[in-house]
């Protein structure tokens, strides 16, 4: 990398208050009460002002800081989402909600950032909202407490307005003990690695490049392992794919346990 590590911890230090930045931008675009709702693709697949307002403020913050820096160039890239678990935002499912910032370096997720928001919004009217987790690849993940679900629990957390059957064959191969269908794939790692979920299984395309980057790497810091459903390590360089094709397993122990349980008739239908 041109700089070392002093480029690496001071696009960190950025993405960090950026992204807390950002937070602000969706915590003030509910408090107006105009949402700006349109759809993308389906009535599934949404984009509201604060989704807007939140990536215009990410990027040009980069830029300024980083004018060399191609958000999406050369072998260092940003990924960024910001606004994860956008449709259930619009529906006030506000802890679902992430601002998601990751940094991969030849194609490697090293670095990322997940704001959350609404992190306390539950606690009452003097609560202080929102917090900020971070991660970098051999230095370690902060901001949160790590626990892990209780031995000999299964526990799977997946997605709450994607699904289809070959998401619930897989889920259901898991043999799991519980199912939580949430929002947002950093939300979904947030919860692995605060031991509300063993294991992240969304056996579909749909979740993308930066869906996944920041959560990675907060994950993989504390000793987790996301792959795609076919046990694929993801690539983050600026010409890959940017849709997730072969969909997500992601867990923060027992991964194998987990990927021998994925049928080879879902590995057949999902193409890397």
């Amino acid at each position: 990398m041109a700089s070392g590590n002093t480029v690496l911890m001071r696009l960190v230090a950025s993405a960090y208050s950026i992204a807390q930045k950002a937070g602000m931008i969706v915590r003030r675009v509910i408090a107006e009460g105009d949402l700006g709702i349109v759809e993308k693709t389906c009535a599934t697949d949404l984009q509201t002002k604060a989704d807007r307002l939140a990536q215009m403020s990410i990027c040009s913050s980069l830029a300024r800081k980083f004018p060399k820096l191609t958000i999406i160039g050369e072998e260092l890239v940003v990924w960024v989402d910001p606004l994860d678990g956008t449709k259930e935002y619009t529906e006030g499912l506000l802890d679902n909600v992430t601002v998601l910032i990751g940094i991969a370096y030849e194609g490697k997720a090293i670095a990322g950032v997940i704001n959350q928001p609404y992190y306390n919004y539950e606690a009452g009217p003097d609560a202080v909202l929102g917090r900020t987790i971070w991660g970098v690849l051999g230095l370690g993940a902060f901001g949160f407490q790590l626990k892990e679900v209780p031995a000999g629990k299964h526990i799977i957390t997946t997605t709450r307005s994607h699904s289809n059957k070959l998401v619930t064959d897989c889920v259901t191969a898991m043999n799991p003990d519980a199912v939580l269908r949430v929002g947002g794939a950093g939300n979904k790692i947030i919860q692995l690695i605060e031991g509300k979920a063993s294991a992240y299984v969304f056996a579909s395309p749909g979740c993308k490049k930066w869906d996944t980057c920041a959560p990675e790497v907060i994950l993989h810091a504390v000793g987790g392992k996301l792959t795609d459903i076919h046990g694929n390590v993801l690539q983050y360089h600026k010409d890959v794919k940017h849709m997730n094709s072969a969909g997500v397993l992601a867990t923060l122990r027992n991964y194998d346990y987990y990927a021998s349980r994925v049928p080879e008739s879902i590995k057949n239908a999902l193409v890397p």
